[in-house]
């Protein structure tokens, strides 16, 4: 037999501690894999979903829950934002790209987001069927929304008021989906986008659910129809416009916001025009570098809305979300360094019970070395089943919080392997090599004449 046959039958004569060795490194491990995973793929979406997107303009709040509710989509706005004041931000000099949102309902905990064509130039999205909306009450929905709702073009859908999946149903307006996106691995695959007429018609309709100004409701026809005719229009022309480059140029030299991009300027400015009209926020794309100093100062020095950072607000989230993550992988240690106790506790009482056996061995011929490798090999076998184990554990613990959720919110997906995740394994097995490695030499040292004498 070789060593780790002979370490492996010597596992198995010692059942308890042995399992408890197991468990103690695969608990632990489990622990730091569920950290890994999660703080590896929040990072990595937390970054992804806000590349492009230099800068948030909305109501005066908590920054962070700005980004939270504009970005990511998983907290409530801070409020709204006139249009007015959206529309003379769009047309400044240092903006290159503005995208308006209007949130305010959901489909079963999905979120309705009102927006322009300029959304999905934002986010690089692409079609795996269909089309964009062209009138109001249709739809686009993410990837994630299709799958898990087994939702079709042409299916309709009915909004639900607010932004939980409670709130009352909008019955009387349904949306048609016109087209799925193609997975991005984005927030956005979990959204449901519109236009913003659709998202204004919808509130303007009931008076009951939130209070809005008189003057607003009797202008309302008339602006619904200006963006109507708007979106129609700019999905029949939006890619000539683009290829063929005829837009004018600015004074300075450079094309005008208004020119580059007359989605958002006519769909915010066209035939609505009215200061009356709210948005919830603006994703900002600067034109140069320069802006990222001035912008921010502009907006929440001579405006009453607050500009926030995606990059710095992100940084500072997840700064915040680390302290609970350093928190946890203090206790996973603390739990691998029990299981290095269990093993070395293991192996020492194992060695006290088989020295006869050992120095029999050696008087078969075994060596001195190989008794040493039998203990070392019986210390690693533990701990790295245990880590074997504990991944095992840590991937379907994920699997497990995913699935009880609604999936509407940032998602980790649990059955992605890191190469991190080897060095887990490593350190299992380093682990178990430092626990045995004192059984191994008080093994190594066993004397056959006192041994077999009894002494």
């Amino acid at each position: 037999m070789n060593i780790l046959q002979i370490a492996w039958k010597n596992i198995r004569q010692n059942p308890a501690t042995s399992i408890l060795g197991i468990l103690l490194t695969a608990f632990g491990t489990g622990i730091l894999c569920v950290l890994l995973l999660t703080s590896h793929q929040i990072e990595e979406q937390l970054d992804s979903n806000s590349r492009g997107i230099d800068l948030v303009v909305g109501a005066k709040g908590s920054p962070i829950q700005l980004i939270l509710s504009s970005i990511y989509h998983m907290d409530n706005p801070t409020g709204n934002i006139s249009l007015a004041e959206a529309q003379k931000l769009a047309a400044n000099p240092m903006v290159k790209l503005a995208v308006p949102l209007s949130l305010g309902d959901n489909y079963r905990g999905h979120r309705i987001v009102g927006t322009d064509s300029t959304f999905l130039q934002l986010y690089g999205l692409e079609f795996d069927g269909g089309r964009l909306w062209q009138t109001d009450f249709e739809a686009v929905i993410g990837a994630e929304v299709a799958r898990k709702h087994g939702l079709k073009i042409g299916d309709t859908i009915y909004g639900a008021h607010g932004l939980s999946s409670e709130g009352h149903t909008h019955d009387e307006h349904p949306y048609t989906i016109t087209g799925i996106l193609k997975p991005g691995h984005q927030v956005v695959d979990r959204l449901i986008i519109s236009n913003l007429a659709s998202i204004w018609r919808m509130h303007g309709d009931h008076t009951n659910d939130e209070p809005h100004d008189h003057a607003a409701e009797q202008g309302h026809e008339h602006d619904v129809e200006g963006v109507e005719e708007h979106e129609h229009h700019h999905g029949e022309h939006h890619d000539h416009d683009h290829s063929e480059n005829h837009e004018p140029a600015g004074t300075d030299g450079h094309q005008s916001p208004a020119a580059e991009h007359p989605a958002l300027v006519k769909s915010m400015m066209g035939d609505i025009g009215s200061g009356e009209r709210e948005i919830t926020s603006m994703l900002i794309q600067y034109r140069n570098p320069a802006a990222i100093g001035m912008f921010p100062r502009l907006v929440n020095q001579h405006s009453s809305m607050q500009a926030a950072s995606p990059a710095l607000e992100s940084a500072r989230l997840f700064s915040l979300l680390g302290i609970g993550i350093d928190s946890l992988q203090v206790l996973a240690y603390v739990i691998m360094f029990m299981a290095a106790l269990s093993v070395f506790i293991s192996l020492y009482n194992a060695l006290q019970s088989r020295k006869y056996d050992l120095a029999v061995m050696r008087t078969l011929g075994a060596s001195q070395g190989k008794l040493f490798g039998i203990v070392i090999a019986e210390g690693i076998l533990l701990t790295f089943v245990g880590a074997i184990a504990g991944i095992v554990v840590g991937h379907t613990a994920l699997y497990i919080i995913g699935a009880s959720t609604d999936g509407t919110t940032t998602f980790v997906e649990a059955f992605a392997l890191l190469p991190q995740e080897a060095g887990l394994i490593a350190i299992g097995v380093a682990i178990g090599f430092v626990a045995a490695a004192i059984p191994a030499v008080k093994a190594y040292r066993t004397s056959i004449s006192h041994t077999l004498a009894g002494n």
